[in-house]
């Protein structure tokens, strides 16, 4: 029996972040989204969501969404087939990263999220394109629709993350490593790094794409994301 394919959006997305790729694989998978909208930690948003999982899932995490993915399968391995990481990290904020995100909150908490969330998805993240203007219109719309509350609880979620490299090189189920080669947030050698931590991972840059790859190349992330779904479960 195929595994569902769970699918975690970034910051402030929702599954319009993956539209295509819901679209594309439900046609051969059962197919879910979850948001992590719930809880002020990391941890917490992983454990609420373990309740909402099905008892062995694909998940497909990008962003923040990639960063409790590693948290699920850090604290319940055996509920995790397979992973597949994009445009994400694994190490914690730094003290200068994270003390950048108290003014971002306190802009939000005056009545200036739209002008906030601008900030957290510069033009410049994704890969020029006819389209550009289009998605980036589509992740500030998801941003403005979740709204401030969760923009706040993600803020702070983010800044408090642990460190998960050492949650990398336990990992062993077929995992693939995904990001855009024009991603400025999460640069490509940063996936690399965590592609080599990780014991057998595939490492995939889309080169016409940026932090969104998913919304800038569709039909490159859904091939690559078939192929990881057809990896033979035990590693070698």
């Amino acid at each position: 029996m195929r595994e569902t394919v769970v699918f975690l959006p970034g910051m402030m997305a929702d599954a319009r972040a993956f539209g295509p790729q819901l679209a594309d694989l439900s046609r051969d998978f059962a197919v879910m989204c979850i948001p992590p909208t719930r809880g002020e930690r990391i941890e917490e948003i992983a454990s609420g969501m373990l309740d909402l999982l099905p008892k062995r899932c694909a998940l497909v995490g990008h962003g923040m969404g990639g960063m409790v993915a590693l948290e699920i399968i850090r604290r319940a391995p055996d509920r995790v087939s397979r992973l597949a990481l994009m445009d994400t990290s694994p190490l914690a904020d730094t003290p200068a990263q994270a003390a950048e995100r108290d003014p971002r909150m306190v802009r939000a908490r005056t009545g200036r999220l739209r002008e906030v969330l601008e900030q957290e998805l510069p033009a410049e993240t994704l890969a020029p394109g006819p389209y550009r203007n289009d998605i980036l219109a589509l992740a500030r719309d998801m941003g403005a629709v979740l709204g401030l509350e969760i923009y706040l609880r993600q803020a702070r979620a983010l800044q408090r993350r642990r460190d998960q490299q050492g949650t990398l090189r336990k990992i062993a189920v077929p995992v693939l490593v995904l990001c855009g080669a024009q991603d400025r947030l999460f640069e490509v050698k940063r996936h690399a790094f965590m592609a080599d931590l990780i014991p057998g991972a595939t490492l995939q840059v889309i080169e016409e794409a940026g932090h969104l790859p998913a919304l800038e190349a569709p039909e490159a992330v859904a091939d690559a994301l078939r192929a990881w779904l057809a990896l033979p479960l035990m590693l070698r």
